[in-house]
């Protein structure tokens, strides 16, 4: 508290605190968007298995966290379906902030008494204009869409559609997103990512260990057959701010954690022809990841045994973030923060200032501050309308 000097009369005194009671600092950020898949069919059980709820109560919510970073409020929430089955990059919001697409994966169909999943071909079209959020569109796309991934100039998307060995091309005309091509991968593709220039893309070939590259023309993309071998089951991917490095989460063990630890490789996509210059080890499933818009950090999100039986030797309450420091081309693990169970998607704040991670099991999401190079789990989180499959907020 300021001290103020006896001399002062009580009628300054009083001015100069009503003054100082209407200027005290505000949250003062302009409205920023992310986005989040909450699924609400599929439940952990105590023995890792899944069980599969009745349909009808996901969504897809909608939450301000450039109003005030460090309490990110849901603005809006929208009755659409949702799947944690897969990576949990099957959302983005364009560079604009205006348009968010999201990719439902999976449908549910019944199966006797109980219910069982199919791959889907949706692709809901969000509109972040209106007040609040609506959807304006479904586009029918290829079977099992799952990562997905908007160049920066916001004209064109990709998705990797695991059940049918493809990426589907699309268009984006102010608020109009349209297939306009498949491209044939010859294997399953989980994730896929446009570099920073929108010239290449890279998808993680998940049950193949490899990650193809694509090259972009225009509005044509086409594959070379270009694979470099990575890590055991690459489940998720990005690409360094500067775009010379691309990074992968080796999960390890086809989407689940399993006690052993596992790596991120890492891609110097700058060579020619591009290759694998390091592994990092990170621990054990890495599933979630995001690297900061600052270039500075990558953060792999680790199950960290919290989505495997209660009763197995690596089973954990809760999952982590592991901290990778990006330093030009050398990355190097500098730290490890503890979130909640089961962590999936992660999203950075647009000045990298703040890091936002999804925890399935406790239906939140856990608020952390970036301190150089280091995390901080702030304590606040923001409670949700049912568990966060995946999370992604605008391209950067």
């Amino acid at each position: 508290m300021v001290s103020y000097p006896v001399r002062f009369s009580a009628v300054v005194l009083a001015a100069v605190l009503a003054a100082c009671a209407t200027t005290a600092p505000m949250p003062s950020g302009k409205p920023e968007f992310m986005l989040v898949g909450v699924d609400n069919k599929v439940v952990f059980a105590d023995d890792g298995s899944l069980q599969f709820l009745p349909p009808g109560k996901d969504s897809v919510v909608v939450i301000d966290i450039g109003t005030d970073p460090a309490k990110p409020r849901i603005v809006a929430s929208l009755p659409l379906m949702n799947s944690v089955v897969g990576p949990p990059t099957n959302l983005a919001v364009n560079p604009a902030g205006t348009l968010a697409i999201v990719a439902n994966s999976l449908d549910w169909v019944p199966d006797g008494a109980n219910w069982k999943f199919v791959p889907d071909n949706k692709l809901y079209v969000i509109d972040l204009t209106t007040n609040p959020p609506a959807l304006i569109d479904t586009v029918a796309i290829g079977k099992q869409p799952s990562g997905l991934s908007i160049n920066r100039a916001g004209d064109l998307a990709l998705v990797a559609n695991r059940a049918d060995n493809s990426i589907s091309v699309l268009s984006i005309q102010g608020k109009q997103v349209k297939l306009i091509d498949t491209v044939p991968m010859g294997e399953m593709v989980a994730a896929v990512v446009f570099t920073p220039d929108g010239k290449r893309a890279l998808a993680a070939k998940f049950p193949g260990h490899k990650v193809a590259f694509l090259d972009v023309n225009g509005q044509k993309v086409t594959y070379g057959k270009l694979d470099v071998s990575v890590g055991l089951w690459p489940y998720n991917l990005s690409v360094s701010a500067d775009g010379k490095l691309a990074l992968t989460g080796d999960n390890g063990n086809a989407g689940r954690s399993d006690g052993n630890v596992d790596t991120v490789t890492v891609i110097d996509i700058e060579a020619n022809p591009p290759r694998v210059i390091d592994k990092i080890v990170v621990g054990d499933g890495p599933e979630g990841f995001a690297v900061s818009p600052t270039g500075r950090m990558a953060v792999p999100i680790m199950l960290g045994g919290s989505d495997g039986p209660k009763n197995s030797w690596f089973y954990n309450r809760n999952g982590s973030v592991a901290v990778l420091k990006l330093d030009g081309k050398k990355v190097s693990k500098s730290g490890e923060v503890a979130v909640g169970g089961i962590p999936e998607g992660a999203v950075f704040s647009p000045d990298g200032r703040w890091l936002y991670v999804g925890n399935y099991v406790d239906r939140n999401i856990s608020v952390l501050r970036v301190d150089g190079d280091t995390l901080v789990n702030t304590g606040n989180v923001v409670a949700l309308p049912g568990s966060p499959a995946s999370m992604r907020g605008r391209v950067q």
